[in-house]
């Protein structure tokens, strides 16, 4: 059986947005920070990473939709945090923002990761973001890398 599977290793020249909702900055910016992290320590050049800034998760499905619509990048990583409160808007946050951003995903085949924190309090957030529970940023961006080696495995 042959298996076919990407690795973690970039060229340099991949061109990798990172998509960041600006609300829970104390978070997102931690990780913004992972994601930088996995792409320049999996062989990334930093002048072919941008940083696209969005006010909160809802917005960046739309800002996806642009950033693929204009063929200046391989792939995205996609983060942010929806922190639940006491009222529904987090349900419906969370869901649009994850379906929007599958969807895009779907509709233009490259490679996208998620992650957007979906979580109930400040503390599940502060564990993702670089405590306990490791950086998502830096666990986003290594999937963006796998995938763009598999997407290049697949297409030879």
């Amino acid at each position: 059986m042959k298996i076919i599977e990407g690795k973690l290793r970039l060229n340099g020249d991949e061109r990798v947005a990172i998509i960041n909702a600006r609300f829970n900055h104390i978070i997102t910016d931690r990780l913004v920070e992972g994601a930088r992290d996995a792409f320049l320590r999996h062989g990334g050049d930093e002048a072919n990473l941008s940083l696209i800034l969005v006010p909160g998760a809802f917005e960046i499905p739309m800002a996806l939709q642009k950033v693929l619509e204009s063929g200046k990048f391989d792939a995205v990583c996609c983060v942010g945090a929806v922190i639940r409160g006491s009222t529904p808007h987090f349900d419906y946050v969370s869901a649009e923002t994850t379906k929007g951003i599958a969807n895009i995903t779907l509709k233009y085949g490259l490679p996208v990761t998620f992650g957007v924190l979906t979580v109930d309090n400040i503390e599940q957030a502060i564990e993702r973001a670089g405590s306990k529970a490791g950086n998502k940023g830096f666990e986003a961006m290594t999937g963006v890398i796998e995938m763009l080696s598999l997407y290049k495995s697949l297409k030879a």
